[in-house]
């Protein structure tokens, strides 16, 4: 399971990053939308890998979003 963190920085955006899958980070207005870009994000960086036949974590389920 890739875990999502999540910040509200001083200007107001919201940054959500998976720490797991190195450079996977989003900015977003809301929460919401910078959570939906970096799920997003860390599927094409997964499929990717699979495609290039490099090593992906094994995943009992995708993510989980911790505040």
């Amino acid at each position: 399971m890739f875990t999502i963190e999540t910040e509200q920085e001083d200007d107001g955006r919201w940054i959500a990053e998976v720490s797991d899958l190195p450079g996977v980070l989003c900015y977003g207005e809301t929460r919401q939308e910078a959570v939906e870009r970096v799920q997003a994000l860390a599927l094409r960086v997964v499929a990717d890998r699979l495609e290039h036949g490099e090593p992906v974590p094994q995943l009992t389920s995708v993510f989980a979003v911790n505040p």
